[in-house]
C-alpha cells in the first residue's frame, strides 16, 4: 500500500508543478503582453534592393496619429529604380482620415493606404483641401487604376472616386504628381521598408 501512496503523492506534486508553469506562464502573456502597443498592426516588410538606400527628407515632419513606409517603383520603361517615403495610413482609423485638413506634406511625397487584402472601397475628398491624384495599386504591384481628385468641403455629399478593380494599396500626391513617382501604367510599385533617418 505504502508504494501506490508514494506514486500518487508523485503525481499530485507534478500536476501542482505543471499548473504553477502554466500559470507563470499566462501571466507572463498577459502582463507582459499589455506593454505593447494598445492596438498592434502589421508595418510591410520588405528590403529595399541592394544599392538602394532609404529614401525621404531628413527634415520631414511625420503627421500626427500617422506612420511612415518606403516605396520603390520601377518605371515601365527600365529605367533605375525610384525610391520614396510617404506618409502611411496601416489602420482603419489612419484610412479614413487619409489627408482631410492637410495642406502640406511637410517632406513626404504622399501617402500610402496599405490592406491586408484586396478591396474595392471608394476615396472621397471630405475636408480635403489639397486637390490630389490617387493610384489604386494591386497586390502584384501593378497600376489598377488613377484618377485626380478634387478637395470638398466638409459635407456629406462628396464625390466618391472608385477604382475600377480591386487593390491593395493605394497612393495619394499632390494632384499631377504620379508621374514624378514613376506612377504609371508598366511601373510596378513595392510598398514596405524603412525611410531615412529624419534629424
Amino acid at each position: 500500500m505504502a508504494p501506490v501512496t508514494l506514486h500518487v503523492r508523485h503525481l499530485r506534486l507534478l500536476l501542482w508543478a505543471a499548473l504553477g508553469v502554466l500559470g507563470l506562464g499566462l501571466w507572463a502573456f498577459v502582463l507582459r503582453g499589455a506593454d505593447e502597443p494598445a492596438d498592434p498592426y502589421l508595418v510591410p516588410v520588405v528590403s529595399l534592393p541592394p544599392g538602394v538606400d532609404p529614401p525621404g527628407d531628413p527634415a520631414r515632419e511625420l503627421l500626427a496619429g500617422f506612420d511612415e513606409v518606403a516605396i520603390t517603383v520601377q518605371p515601365a520603361d527600365g529605367s533605375p529604380l525610384l525610391a520614396w517615403c510617404l506618409l502611411a495610413a496601416l489602420q482603419a482609423e489612419q484610412r479614413s482620415r487619409g489627408l482631410m485638413g492637410v495642406t502640406d506634406l511637410n517632406g513626404y511625397s504622399g501617402m500610402a493606404f496599405v490592406y491586408d487584402d484586396d478591396v474595392q472601397s471608394g476615396f472621397w475628398m471630405r475636408n480635403t483641401p489639397m486637390p490630389l491624384s490617387i493610384a489604386w495599386i494591386d497586390a502584384s504591384g501593378t497600376l489598377v487604376h488613377s484618377d485626380d481628385m478634387a478637395p470638398c468641403e466638409d459635407r456629406d455629399d462628396c464625390p466618391s472616386y472608385r477604382s475600377t478593380g480591386p487593390y491593395r494599396s493605394a497612393i495619394e500626391v499632390p494632384q499631377g504628381q504620379l508621374g514624378a513617382l514613376g506612377i504609371a501604367p508598366g511601373a510596378t510599385v513595392t510598398i514596405g521598408g524603412a525611410c531615412a533617418a529624419r534629424v
